[in-house]
């Protein structure tokens, strides 16, 4: 599933592309098309992205949300525009470009009390600016669950998803299993602060990099990673490996139904 910077970046790129154009709005596979018809005609006033979801908003004061969740995906491009290809949920067209939606999880239309309660049942966004991780520090400290089952949940930190948690508690030094309530308000903040840069490196680059400059593979004359997801890191998907800092086996196992990964040396257990 993308992690916030990817929704940040796609609402830039359809900024770009839509905003201040009356679009064509339509629906090929026929599962939106009664959203579709209600925005098809419409100027296009801006894009949001708020943790992993997407809105489009358009004159008349509706907007149009966007989960993509494990298989959604955008595509665009310019004209001609192309047949269909596939389950294609949302065709947008105007100006000079063309987009397409498929397989979101959710693709609807919002009006605006709809749209500010998808925003207050979501936790703090670290890449947007009015963002305040006050709550979510407090909600934090107040849990017993461990601090990487409290990162992934939406309610608390919108955005931040499995890549990103393993990472900042790796480059904290916490072991993802540590209780909430042992999280202090100065760590918290330290905490936030790192995840806070790292999703807006992951805008400004387009993938996750979460190595400090002495652990990068030019730094320390190894092989770049490759995996599907791009970027270096230090302890996602590398079980098994040498943590990048000590040594130690990286190590795997289940937490909240999600795959993590930690050095048991660089992140003991409290």
């Amino acid at each position: 599933m993308p992690e916030g910077h990817t929704i940040h970046r796609l609402a830039a790129r359809h900024r770009e592309l839509f905003a201040g154009r009356r679009l064509a709005v339509g629906s090929p596979q026929g599962r939106f098309a009664a959203g579709a018809k209600l925005v098809d005609g419409r100027t296009l006033r801006d894009t949001e992205a708020y943790g992993k979801h997407l809105l489009h908003h358009y004159d008349g004061e509706l907007s149009v949300h966007v989960h993509l969740g494990l298989y959604g995906k955008f595509s665009d491009g310019e004209p001609p525009v192309p047949e269909p290809v596939g389950q294609v949920r949302m065709r947008v067209t105007g100006g000079a470009h063309w987009l397409d939606l498929r397989g979101p999880t959710a693709c609807e239309v919002l009006d605006p009390a709809q749209a500010q309660a998808l925003r207050d049942r979501l936790g703090a966004d670290p890449l947007r600016d009015d963002a305040d991780p006050s709550p979510a520090g407090r909600k934090l400290r107040a849990s017993t669950k461990p601090v990487f089952a409290l990162l992934l949940d939406q309610a608390i930190v919108a955005g931040c998803g499995l890549i990103y948690a393993n990472e900042v508690l790796f480059r904290a030094g916490l072991a993802p299993t540590t209780p909430g309530r042992l999280i202090g308000a100065e760590q918290w903040d330290e905490l936030w602060t790192d995840l806070r840069a790292l999703m807006k490196e992951g805008v400004a680059r387009g993938r996750i990099d979460t190595v400090h400059t002495q652990h990068t593979p030019e730094a320390m004359q190894r092989a770049p990673r490759v995996d599907r997801h791009g970027g270096e890191v230090y302890v996602y998907r590398r079980p098994g490996q040498p943590c990048l800092v000590c040594g130690t086996a990286v190590a795997r196992g289940p937490l909240a139904g999600r795959n993590l990964y930690w050095c048991p040396k660089c992140q003991p257990s409290t």
